[in-house]
């Protein structure tokens, strides 16, 4: 069973710095694109960072230059380092993982956690 967690989230002023982590388990975790993903209220879920197999990454334009994702296969562990943040950084953040799928499309992935709630104050 496939199951990702996500922690590491919190309260945080602007041009402050958050780690967030997600534990996965239950698949070959080496094998798969992990994903971070974020959704503010009333807004569409956004793919913000991505990081292949192999190690490649890729990042969304709202957030390049600021946020880093790294992943150990040793502890089957993918990180999210942000910062300095912003307070339009505030939203629900999402790991997520697919074989197959490494971009922002988010229907295109098949396992999610349950989020990790980041709130930034101006």
């Amino acid at each position: 069973q496939v199951q990702l967690a996500e922690s590491g989230g919190g309260s945080v002023q602007a041009g402050g710095s958050l780690r967030l982590s997600c534990a996965a388990s239950g698949y070959t975790y080496s094998s798969y694109c992990m994903g971070w993903f974020r959704q503010a209220p009333g807004k569409e879920r956004e793919g913000i960072a991505f990081i292949t197999a192999d190690g490649s990454t890729n990042y969304a334009d709202s957030v390049k230059g600021r946020f880093t994702i790294s992943r150990d296969n040793a502890k089957n562990t993918l990180y999210l380092q942000m910062n300095p943040l912003k307070p339009e950084d505030t939203a629900m953040y999402y790991c997520a993982a697919d074989r197959y799928a490494c971009g922002p499309i988010w229907y295109q992935f098949d396992y999610w956690g349950q989020g990790t709630q980041v709130t930034v104050s101006s």
